[in-house]
């Protein structure tokens, strides 16, 4: 079946959008599985509670190695056996953020290396499609910043933010971090036009949700699924 994930900053809406894309995908009768990084499996949970705690302090290696870690998990406990049964995978956040946040955000490695490591820890796997959402890294941090103020009687959160009252271990970076993490992205989906689709995260929820589904029609025809 086809592989697919949904990358950008803290922000950007992809949350929203994974399951905005599961849902059309269950709707059109498709077999699919969602799993999100950090997570997905026992181990990879247990490693995301580690990460965003804002009470650990994680150096950068240690932090890489944890997120990779996760992600070893995730894909031979997971997402290689949900693709053998001939599932649609989506996967919100993969390699491309270790790359983004850790490779050149925490400033940890060099291009090549931190690509190497990727395919190590994920035994070659690449997504069929990327989507990249984009947005100003000013714009993502006001999105942040408001999934803790008060809510209005009409308003809802996902239930993944529902506990949330503090910004968790990596929203803590700084705005100079996340400019980083941002060029990097948008560097990537230059390196890589043929996976990498940028998509403009200031669209609305609905448009992004349109743009995202026509073009998974189209995988799912050139798989001929």
């Amino acid at each position: 079946m086809i592989f697919v994930t949904i990358e950008g900053v803290d922000g950007a809406g992809k949350s929203t959008q994974a399951r905005q894309l599961v849902n059309r995908l269950e709707d059109a009768g498709r077999d699919v599985e969602f799993f999100r990084e950090p997570g997905g499996t026992r181990l990879s949970e247990r490693i995301r509670t580690i990460l965003l705690d804002s009470d650990f302090a994680i150096d950068p290696l240690p932090e890489l190695l944890l997120f990779s870690a996760a992600r070893a998990q995730l894909v031979e406990e997971c997402i290689r056996p949900a693709l053998a049964a001939g599932k649609v995978v989506v996967c919100d956040r993969f390699y491309d953020s270790t790359t983004a946040y850790q490779g050149v955000g925490r400033g940890i490695a060099d291009p090549d290396w931190i690509s190497s490591l990727n395919a190590r820890v994920t035994g070659g796997l690449r997504p069929d499609r990327t989507w990249l959402l984009s947005l100003p890294p000013e714009e993502a941090l006001r999105r942040r910043a408001q999934r803790f103020l008060p809510l209005l009687p009409s308003e809802s959160v996902p239930p993944e933010q529902a506990l949330r009252t503090e910004p968790d271990r990596m929203e803590q970076s700084g705005q100079a971090f996340y400019d980083r993490v941002a060029q990097a992205f948008d560097d990537l989906a230059a390196a890589e036009p043929d996976r990498i689709v940028r998509l403009d995260g200031a669209l609305s929820e609905d448009e992004l949700a349109d743009a995202i589904w026509r073009d998974t029609e189209d995988l799912l025809k050139k798989a001929g699924t």
